[in-house]
């Protein structure tokens, strides 16, 4: 084959994964597109089953609604909702999660990949094998000791079980083993401790990992909803999560609203990847392939 037919092969071939690659994007997104437009709607366009996804009436008064910027058309009054109270309380304790999950993940790695003891690949070998336990069968012993800690229906109970990783420890341990010992013996040299070395010398070596592993913990943590339901009675303490659930549950089933309050919920999700995709991606490939 000569020269030009191969390029013109190549061409088209890569024009047909980009089309296939394309179609499939376009079909994952069609749920957050209708979901979007939904938000747009009155009920009664909703309830009328059209396909359509263009409103034909395009309104904001589902996140007026929702805001409590207006009443609600349907119970004529305004709604109890405490959005904003909802979306401090995610962002707090999603926060509250990324910074002790990476601290002690941090922690853990470094014990694990340049402390040399007795037992250490074992310990490690059986510390990842908690991964395989579903949670369901530690959530009963975690809501008793949360109940003996009197941490039920605070945030404590809600950041503290999520405070300690197994896939954040192996994920860090991956970078801090590509990491050269020749850097902890001349930091030793100068008299440094391990907490001087891993602070000054292994964390900032780390930051790729470090990155990628707070960006999934926040994620994690933000639309976490089963832990947070079990934990809480008390509305003023609902993420955003919890916070959908009591709008399906307490005005009934009115969609419109429901889809204006998931497209909130979601936005933030959405902008914290397209920032930080590059970072998330480079953390974990180099964690892969380093390791």
């Amino acid at each position: 084959m000569s020269p030009a037919r191969r390029i013109r092969a190549a061409s088209l071939a890569a024009s047909a994964r980009f089309t296939l690659l394309c179609g499939i994007g376009f079909v994952i997104a069609v749920p957050f597109i209708w979901m979007t437009a939904a938000s747009f709607k009155p009920l009664s366009e909703i309830e009328s089953g059209s396909l359509r996804m263009v409103p034909h009436e395009a309104t904001l008064n589902n996140y007026r609604v929702l805001l409590n910027r207006m009443p609600d058309p349907g119970a004529g009054r305004r709604l109890d909702l405490r959005f904003g109270r909802w979306y401090f309380n995610s962002f707090f304790v999603a926060l509250g999660v990324t910074v002790l999950q990476v601290l002690t993940s941090a922690m853990a790695a470094y014990a694990f990949s340049r402390i040399a003891w007795r037992g250490r690949d074992t310990v490690f070998l059986l510390y990842l094998a908690t991964m395989m336990i579903p949670g369901l069968v530690t959530l009963i012993p975690n809501f008793q000791i949360m109940v003996w800690l009197g941490f039920l229906n605070t945030y404590h109970g809600l950041i503290v079980p999520m405070a300690f990783s197994a896939f954040g420890t192996f994920l860090l341990r991956q970078f801090m083993l590509s990491i050269p010992p020749s850097l902890d013996e001349a930091a030793r040299i100068d008299g440094a401790s391990h907490w001087s070395i891993f602070w000054n010398v292994i964390m900032p070596l780390a930051r790729p990992g470090l990155v990628a592993l707070a960006i999934l913990t926040f994620l994690d943590a933000y639309r976490s909803f089963f832990w947070p339901l079990i934990m809480l009675n008390d509305a003023q303490l609902y993420p955003l999560s919890v916070g959908l659930l009591e709008l399906d549950s307490s005005y009934g089933r009115q969609t419109n609203l429901i889809m204006a309050a998931a497209v909130l919920a979601v936005v933030p999700l959405i902008i914290v990847f397209v920032i930080f995709q590059k970072l998330l991606v480079k953390g974990i490939q180099l964690g892969a392939v380093k390791g």
